[in-house]
């Protein structure tokens, strides 16, 4: 081996994301995307270092499908680099102990269980499948409801989650055009309708339903109290209404486009708002916060229309 050669390997491995992905290709194949998954290297990066090391013999890949496997060519590899990389193997670098735990953590999810890294912030890892609309579906499948009125639908996408679940489902809206996809969605669903409606003044009768959304819609209503006091007033007794929205901030700038009218409302507004129209506020709090800036904030609000005690004469007989 020539000085030139000499200087070749160091010129290869004299860069840290190098060495990491030789060694850990050491003992085994692995693809861009495992490779990517285990350091953290950004994949275009990952696939630029692989290909100088492939170019000067370092590493060889083989293709299965349309998927790529590569490994360190340990047989051929001069031994100025093996010498090197065996000493990184053995040393405690707290980089290349990450990466193995990392490698570790892939193996176990691909044999079915997650790793035990994961206890304790399970809520902020991702495994394949295990997404927050699972979730919700997984959650709505527990739900045996009557007849649900969902106030400010859209076109639907939040209550066809609800519907199989719903003895009769209506989905009320101020857009016509939001309506219209809501009743293509609910085509084949007979207890499902889709209508315009101003939730200032509902088409309805008194005690028409025995649950009510309003789901990211009170900050559009005109006038919010007057919206409340209609979903009260068509909710029936020992029936259920449950609110979400923002919480109060000062982002206006970021909300106005989408057509908001109000910048969000606190708990104790919302519950104000609840005790005013004669409901029994069973919570009222934030629910979540946005993990990306602004950090918006979601308010829960869940209320339940008393049911009518005995008259006084009947308590006397």
């Amino acid at each position: 081996m020539g000085l030139s050669e000499y200087i070749e390997t160091l010129n290869l491995l004299g860069d840290e994301s190098r060495i990491r992905l030789c060694v850990l290709l050491r003992e085994r194949e692995l693809r861009v995307t495992d490779l990517v998954r285990v350091t953290g290297i950004a994949q275009s990066r990952v696939s630029t270092h692989l290909g100088r090391l492939r170019e000067a013999g370092f590493v060889r890949d083989r293709r299965q499908g349309p998927q790529s496997f590569y490994t360190l060519a340990v047989d051929t590899l001069p031994g100025t680099a093996k010498a090197l990389l065996d000493v990184a193997t053995r040393s405690a670098d707290p980089t290349l102990e990450g990466d193995q735990r990392r490698l570790l953590e892939l193996d176990a999810e691909r044999r079915g269980g997650l790793p035990e890294s994961f206890a304790g912030e399970m809520e902020r890892r991702y495994s394949p499948g295990r997404t927050w609309q699972s979730l919700a579906a997984g959650i709505a499948a527990l739900l045996r409801l009557g007849d649900v009125l969902d106030v400010g639908s859209g076109d639907g996408a939040a209550a066809g989650s609800l519907a199989p679940y719903c003895r009769s489902l209506t989905c009320i809206d101020s857009s016509s055009r939001m309506i219209e996809s809501a009743q293509e969605r609910f085509s084949t669903q007979p207890h499902v309708r889709a209508q315009v409606a101003d939730v200032h003044d509902l088409p309805f009768g008194d005690a028409s339903f025995d649950s009510v959304l309003v789901f990211h819609t009170l900050t559009y209503a005109e006038r919010p109290p007057q919206a409340l006091e209609e979903c009260a007033r068509v909710l029936r007794p020992g029936g259920r209404l449950v609110i979400l929205s923002l919480d109060a901030h000062q982002q206006r700038e970021v909300t106005a486009p989408y057509g908001e009218r109000h910048p969000g409302f606190s708990p104790s507004d919302i519950r104000a708002m609840l005790t005013r129209v004669r409901l029994d506020v069973v919570a009222c709090d934030v629910a979540c916060r946005e993990a990306k800036k602004p950090h918006f904030q979601v308010v829960l609000a869940i209320a339940d229309k008393p049911t009518p005690g005995p008259s006084k004469s009947a308590k006397r007989v």
